[in-house]
């Protein structure tokens, strides 16, 4: 089973301190180079030529840490809800060709541009 490494970043002046349960601390100057300041310090730690491990950041910075994973749950479903939407618009602009209606009146009826109705029943 692989090793897991649920960090705790720390912000301060110069940067977040990574605090690494069971191993230490260490530090980075921004979130982005976190993981790999976790995993240099990890395998030198160890003497390893590399940490083969899920590495979690998760940054102290209060109530947004909450705020943060609602805004990333409604991203996520918004772009489901986009993909359904797409689905059914092709589906309906299909139906409606198959009606004899024009690609005019497609797009009219849907409210998109008559290139966009073409977008749609090629796709």
């Amino acid at each position: 089973m692989s090793t897991s490494y649920n960090v705790t970043a720390k912000r301060w002046d110069h940067g977040w301190e990574l605090h690494i349960p069971d191993e230490g601390v260490t530090q980075a100057r921004t979130l982005a180079s976190a993981e790999q300041a976790v995993r240099d310090y990890v395998a030198t730690v160890h003497d390893l030529d590399e940490v083969d491990a899920e590495i979690v950041i998760i940054p102290e910075i209060g109530s947004l840490l909450d705020e943060v994973e609602e805004s990333k749950r409604e991203t996520i479903a918004a772009a489901v809800a986009q993909q359904a939407a797409a689905r059914r618009a092709r589906k309906v602009a299909l139906g409606l060709r198959e009606k004899g209606l024009s690609v005019s009146d497609t797009a009219t009826i849907l409210g998109v541009s008559r290139g966009r109705v073409s977008q749609l029943i090629n796709s």
